[in-house]
């Protein structure tokens, strides 16, 4: 932990004495989060009650099926929940930090302190010591992570906190910390809104982001789901397959596919185990490589018989070409990104630990199919 935010020259700290109107001669800092890292409310469209569904422990996985499943709408570019009366929230309270900060804010959670869901908790609290005030020097920024990365939802929320920082810390410029997919996000805001990003952005701070994809997480997710806690506490959050349906019909897991034009110094790929008969009696296996383009014809025959079953209802959740197509349009706003003259910019990721080149996958996507996946 670091003791003062003055030991970073990221922050460009120049002291810590107030101004004339009470204001700290900080500069603004704006965190925004990555996938799965906001909490999100639905909300009942008659009756205007809310209920969070992400993240929260008691009926964790009920409440995420019957609330947060959404299919998505070509016509629009949302993906919209099956719940025709649920609207999917991100609260703003605490200037945006709520969201952000402990993502099962409940008694339960705080008394047992589960670290799995305290997100943005630590560093709120460090820059908290450190001089920065709610609301004045200290912001939030949560989205809805189903959504595209350069949804229009998203970008217009992103400028309207740009500018609120801006405004309530005197006109200073903001320093944004974006963690993971959140750097995507700002990606897209940067590049669709160059002129507003220079106007109210000094330095931006990036963690671990996947600029290029995330092939590993991204593979597995759309063959076998996404499991953010392991071991006997997993019981107690959303199950992996519950959140690969949910996951197969979010545009933002296209969007960090790999970017088939990036020069990867060891190229992803999924490697399958196939089982061939040659007759009744005679079988062979054959290795199979599958590049980051290659991919999708895996993915479509994995998930060609997905479905869910939803208010006595069976719905085909194949892969979606649709969304593929979006994620396209995506990775060409991501690939035109400039940042602009005057704006720093800080890239945070980790080079000292060794990841697992292979995993095996216990479930298989289709009949005779063993997949081995390359991380790099």
């Amino acid at each position: 932990m670091i003791g003062c935010c003055s030991f970073c020259p990221c922050f460009g700290i120049s002291g810590g004495a107030d101004d004339d109107l009470g204001r700290s001669n900080l500069e603004p800092v704006l965190l925004i989060s990555g996938i799965g890292g906001s909490i999100l409310h639905s909300k009942r469209r008659r009756r205007g009650f809310q209920t969070r569904v992400w993240i929260r422990i008691f009926l964790a996985d009920l409440e995420f099926k019957k609330k947060l499943w959404s299919i998505y709408n070509p016509k629009t570019g949302y993906t919209e929940a099956l719940d025709d009366d649920s609207e999917i929230l991100v609260p703003d309270d605490d200037h945006g930090l709520y969201a952000i900060d402990i993502l099962d804010p409940s008694v339960l959670t705080k008394c047992l302190h589960l670290k799995e869901v305290y997100y943005f908790h630590d560093m709120i609290n460090m820059l908290l010591r450190c001089g920065y005030k709610k609301g004045t020097t200290l912001f939030g920024y949560g989205y809805d992570f189903r959504q595209s990365n350069r949804i229009d939802k998203a970008m217009e929320g992103l400028k309207i906190k740009l500018q609120t920082a801006y405004k309530a810390s005197g006109g200073r410029k903001v320093n944004i910390i974006s963690h993971s997919m959140g750097g995507l996000l700002v990606s897209c805001f940067m590049s669709l809104h160059n002129d507003v990003f220079s106007k109210y952005v000094n330095k931006w701070i990036c963690i671990g982001c996947p600029f290029q994809g995330a092939p590993g997480c991204i593979n597995g997710s759309l063959l076998t789901g996404l499991q953010f806690v392991d071991g006997l506490e997993s019981f107690f959050f959303v199950l992996r397959w519950t959140m690969h349906q949910l996951l197969v019909e979010s545009p933002s897991i296209y969007e960090m596919m790999a970017n088939p034009e990036f020069q990867w110094k060891k190229q992803p790929e999924i490697q399958v185990w196939r089982k061939q008969f040659k007759d009744k009696k005679t079988s062979s296996v054959v290795l199979e490589t599958y590049g980051p383009t290659e991919s999708i014809t895996l993915f479509e025959e994995a998930l060609r018989d997905n479905e869910v079953s939803y208010d006595g209802r069976t719905i085909a959740v194949p892969f979606n070409f649709s969304i593929l197509q979006w994620a396209t349009g995506t990775r060409q706003v991501l690939n035109n990104a400039q940042l602009p003259t005057g704006v720093s910019f800080y890239n945070i990721y980790g080079t000292c630990f060794d990841t697992p080149f292979d995993v095996w996958y216990e479930t298989k996507p289709s009949k005779n199919v063993v997949i081995c996946q390359n991380l790099s």
